[in-house]
Order: structure tokens, then C-alpha cells, then sequence
């Protein structure tokens, strides 16, 4: 996969996206946990878009593999992070089924990415 900019990959746009609004649900959150989960939830998703970026700008398919699966990972610990805040009790679901719906696509199409990345690995290692 040869990416001459990672701006122009809709994955990385939509993270962008997603990025924005979690930052704006995370300001609902109470001033306690402004060091916690606040914290933890903004570095989980600002970890989605900078590790596509980071994949997309290293040499080899392997790398972007690598890359794009801790975006994936990143994407699942967030998904996790703001279900805690429902069962908290300080986000309702209607204030995240937007953000539930693009994380979904957005793992959705790293998923995609990763498939041929995999099958190409394999297919070199014999």
C-alpha cells in the first residue's frame, strides 16, 4: 500500500473527526476525573489518526501494519473507555451513539487496510 499522504486516507479524516467530538463529550465529564478518565480517554483517541500517520510515513508494509494495528487497538480501548462512562453513570448513550457509530466505521476500515497488509506478509514469508 503506498501512501503519498495520509491526509488524503478518508480513515484518517474520520479519526480526525472523531477526535473533535469525543474532546467535546469529554468536557461533560466531572472536574475529578479531569487526570483520569478524561485524560485517558483523550489519549486514546487522539492515538487513532497519529498512529495511521506514523504507519503511512514509515518504509515498509510491516511497519504500516504495525501502526495501523496499535490505531485498531487504540479505537477498541476508547470503545471501552466511553461504555465506563455510561455505566458510571456521567455520559448518557444518546450523547454517544454519533461517536459509537463512526468508532465502528473507523475500525471498520482498519480492519480493510489491514487485510491485504496481512495477506501480503504471509504471502513474503514463505
Amino acid at each position: 500500500m503506498a501512501v503519498s499522504n495520509y491526509q488524503d486516507l478518508i480513515v484518517w479524516k474520520k479519526s480526525m473527526d472523531l477526535a473533535k467530538e469525543v474532546y467535546s463529550i469529554v468536557k461533560l465529564l466531572p472536574k475529578e476525573e479531569l487526570y483520569a478518565l478524561s485524560d485517558q480517554i483523550r489519549r486514546s483517541v487522539v492515538s487513532i489518526p497519529s498512529n495511521i500517520a506514523e504507519g503511512c510515513a514509515r518504509e515498509s508494509k510491516t511497519e504500516l501494519s504495525y501502526f495501523l494495528r496499535i490505531a485498531k487497538g487504540s479505537a477498541a480501548e476508547l470503545e471501552t473507555q466511553l461504555i465506563l462512562c455510561m455505566n458510571i453513570g456521567y455520559l448518557r448513550k444518546e450523547k454517544l451513539d454519533s461517536i459509537f457509530s463512526l468508532l465502528n466505521e473507523i475500525s471498520r476500515m482498519l480492519r480493510a487496510l489491514l487485510k491485504p497488509l496481512s495477506h501480503n506478509k504471509l504471502v513474503t514469508s514463505n
